[in-house]
């Protein structure tokens, strides 16, 4: 046993000498590369010796050798300073990797407020929480595998056995657009306690003839949820309400999945009432509430760029993808048709906490702002309205006839397209034209002006567009625009355009 100690201490210490060697052998290398008092000695023994080409050449010697330990250092100091940052790095990353854990917890708990928030506000306002969007557990038949015969698509399949006695409504077909906009602003006063101008009330209107989608923005708490939502009431066909959660990512927040594992489509409530609109003549109106805390673009790409479709016959969306002999009436191979009879309301608050809303959304919506709370007026008790769809297009298509835009005022709108172009690089397109036309003879109808209208798409839908522009270098040009809206339009009009142009000169 003395034998095989002896060896292994033998065995080691040539490892352990060896490395100790080489460690004490680095750093003595080092510590003699900046031993002062050595190289001073050596100079002394030599330089009793040197000539006057000596001397120069020693010092230039000590020169790059003074050089050379100088870069040695800097090199080193590099080095632990790059070590350091590197450290102090991953250190914050781990930081910053715990504090976005918390701050997802923070995320899901407000997330979860806000839908308890939500509940009490439809609450209030006479709607059932769970007649909204806000997300639930599913019903006990969407948990449990599809049995045989039975329908995949639970909820629009029990609209299919509703709808089988239905009886249509006697719907008014006497009354005018801008009755529609006197009655629902006193019926919206003495029935629910929601007090709004009458302009905002022909905006909203007149918003319908020319978008499918129409975005209500403003400040919190001046009733942007609150109108639509009684203009349901007023048509006495509650408003659908979809609260929009950050977590937003694409089109199954709006219509569902389907489920491989049960073999059924977990249907939405938002789906549900699409499907109830293709029964009926009814107004239906579904509210995006709160739509730009995910990013619109995600979630309502699809339903953006089938509402743009000419044709009606394609608006089609793809649900799975084929057919089942016991699908629902209306969705065929598939595929399920939009109704005609659906307008979306988002409602956004531009703040910290929310999603800029795009130029691709704004230039296919229309904005209406509602920045000021309602004042209190006093208005007769006004009963609710039966409206058909079809009667509230038709008096469209009849305002459009009727108070079709000027031609003088489109031959400005053109003049006014070029100012722009050439000052601005903004042109304002085959689009919004086309929504102008649309618009502003329903608002007159409604019981505006050709050139209030006029201004109002001016100012929300191309002047708007300036904010991303470098004011700094346009505020000259504002001014000009602004002188040149009062040659054209007149001094007294374009007051809503010249007032937006003036706050924009005032950010700078």
């Amino acid at each position: 046993m003395d034998v095989f100690i002896k060896f292994v201490v033998d065995f080691l210490e040539t490892f352990f000498g060896s490395l100790w060697s080489g460690i004490s052998g680095f750093f003595s290398g080092l510590i003699g590369m900046f031993n002062v008092v050595k190289y001073v000695e050596i100079f002394k023994k030599y330089c009793g010796d040197f000539n006057a080409l000596a001397w120069i050449l020693a010092i230039l010697t000590v020169l790059l050798l003074i050089a050379a330990l100088g870069a040695l250092v800097f090199v080193i100091y590099l080095g632990i300073r790059k070590y350091i940052r590197i450290r102090t790095s991953l250190v914050s990353q781990e930081e910053l990797l715990n504090e976005v854990g918390k701050l997802n917890k923070e995320v899901v708990k407000l997330s979860n407020e806000k839908d308890k928030i939500l509940a009490m506000k439809v609450s209030h306002l006479g709607l059932k929480p769970e007649e909204s969007d806000v997300i639930e557990e599913d019903p006990e038949e969407n948990k449990t595998p599809l049995a045989e015969g039975e329908s995949r698509f639970y909820k629009c399949t029990l609209i299919d056995e509703k709808m089988q006695d239905y009886i249509p409504k006697k719907y008014n077909y006497d009354i005018t657009l801008s009755e529609i906009c006197d009655m629902f602003r006193n019926f919206a006063c003495s029935r629910m306690g929601l007090f709004y101008e009458i302009k905002i009330i022909r905006l909203f209107v007149a918003a319908f003839a020319s978008t499918r989608l129409i975005i209500l923005q403003g400040i919190s708490g001046t009733g942007k949820t609150s109108l639509p939502y009684a203009f349901g009431k007023f048509i006495q066909n509650d408003t659908n309400i979809a609260s929009v959660q950050p977590s937003w990512r694409d089109r199954t927040e709006l219509y569902g999945y389907f489920n491989e594992f049960t073999k059924r489509f977990n249907e939405t409530e938002t789906l549900k009432r699409m499907y109830e609109a293709t029964y009926t003549e009814d107004v239906f109106l579904t509210i995006l509430d709160e739509m730009n805390i995910a990013r619109i673009e995600y979630y309502f790409a699809e339903m953006l760029s089938i509402l743009e479709m000419p044709s009606r016959s394609e608006w089609v969306i793809d649900l799975v993808p084929s057919g089942w002999p016991n699908d629902p009436k209306h969705i065929v191979n598939g595929r399920f048709r939009l109704p005609e009879n659906m307008w979306y309301v988002g409602t956004a608050n531009n703040d910290d906490s929310t999603f800029a809303i795009s130029d691709k959304v704004y230039d296919r919506a229309l904005p209406i702002n509602i920045d000021t709370k309602g004042v209190y007026f006093e208005a007769p008790y006004t009963e609710n309205l039966n409206l058909s769809y079809k009667h509230l297009e038709k008096m469209f298509d009849e305002a459009k006839v009727k108070y079709k835009v000027s031609e003088e005022n489109l031959k400005k709108i053109e003049v006014l397209d070029d100012y722009v172009i050439e000052h601005f690089r903004l042109a304002f397109g085959n689009r919004i034209v086309k929504q102008l036309r649309d618009f502003v003879p329903v608002y007159v109808a409604c019981g505006g002006t050709e050139i209030d209208g006029i201004d109002y798409v001016l100012a929300n839908k191309i002047l708007r567009k300036f904010e991303s522009l470098n004011l700094a270098f346009i505020r000259d040009e504002i001014e000009g625009l602004i002188s040149y809206l009062s040659e054209l339009f007149g001094r007294e009009n374009m007051g809503e355009s010249k007032a937006y142009l003036s706050r924009l000169q005032k950010l700078f």
